[in-house]
């Protein structure tokens, strides 16, 4: 950490197990007082093939937007609410209840955020790659794709606008915001890549 060396900080990586998953057996704010919060991972989510299985709603960040361009900040500022949204309305609809319109569609979307979200292995998007399919997620245009056809919609998609509408990324990266030029190429792009998607 010399300063000829380049300096640099030290980082507290500490791993704690919970257990059968009481997040209340062990105190959160001990571990969240010496890093910068935690990262919650739950094997329920592991093994319904969501990875990495983050849990939105008891993961924790004090650094969050700060680290993030202000394209991604803008695309994911809702995502963790939705996440956390869809989590308890998935919980609830168990029950067998009677769905509403408005509760539907936010558990559709739900879905999709969540198939958007898995990630393979050694298989990272750059970033303007992954403002691009959360914005077209988190607007809702890809509500009335089949879960089950997401992944291939994802991988499709990004293809289509790197070969069609190259300059929507390089916007993109060149300012890393997300401005009404973008969202314009982002809107376009995606209403004539629906066209052709089967």
């Amino acid at each position: 950490m010399s300063n000829p060396l380049g300096a640099g900080s030290l980082t507290a990586l500490p791993i704690v197990e919970t257990q059968a998953g009481d997040f209340s057996a062990y105190i959160p704010t001990n571990v969240i007082s010496i890093t910068d919060g935690q990262i919650y991972l739950e094997s329920d989510l592991f093994y319904a093939g969501i990875r990495p299985a983050v849990n939105a709603g008891l993961s924790v960040s004090r650094v969050g937007g700060n680290a993030q361009n202000k394209a991604m900040k803008k695309v994911a500022g809702s995502l963790r609410l939705d996440l956390a949204q869809y989590r308890e309305l998935a919980a609830f609809t168990k029950f067998g209840s009677e769905l509403d319109k408005a509760t539907q569609a936010q558990l559709n979307r739900g879905e999709r955020l969540i198939e958007i979200l898995k990630q393979p292995q050694y298989q990272p998007y750059p970033t303007d790659q992954q403002v691009v399919i959360l914005y077209v997620a988190g607007q809702g245009f890809i509500d009335d794709v089949p879960v089950a056809r997401i992944k291939d919609f994802e991988r499709g998609f990004l293809k289509f606008i790197g070969e069609k509408y190259p300059q929507v990324c390089e916007k993109l990266r060149a300012t890393k915001e997300l401005t009404s030029e973008v969202t314009e190429g982002l809107k376009k792009a995606v209403a004539e890549y629906k066209q052709d998607f089967k």
